[in-house]
């Protein structure tokens, strides 16, 4: 699966800080900015897997389950 974000990356300092608008609470921050946006992307992965987690429970077993791909 492909998806793309904005990271909005600014530095404070010695570290650099991150924050991806598309996606409230993911935040991620490094000494460098290669740091910082691995820290960032690890924050959307893990929000976006807990978000399928919260959003699949409770849904019926015989519920026809498709992936939608935007291009």
């Amino acid at each position: 699966m492909h998806n793309e974000f904005t990271a909005i990356i600014e530095q404070d300092e010695e570290w650099f800080i991150a924050y991806c608008p598309e996606i409230p609470g993911a935040n991620g921050q490094g000494r460098t900015r290669e740091e910082c946006r691995e820290n960032l992307t690890e924050a959307i992965k893990l929000i976006l897997e807990d978000r399928l987690e919260d959003a699949l429970r409770g849904v019926p077993q015989d519920a026809i389950r498709e992936t939608v791909v935007l291009q």
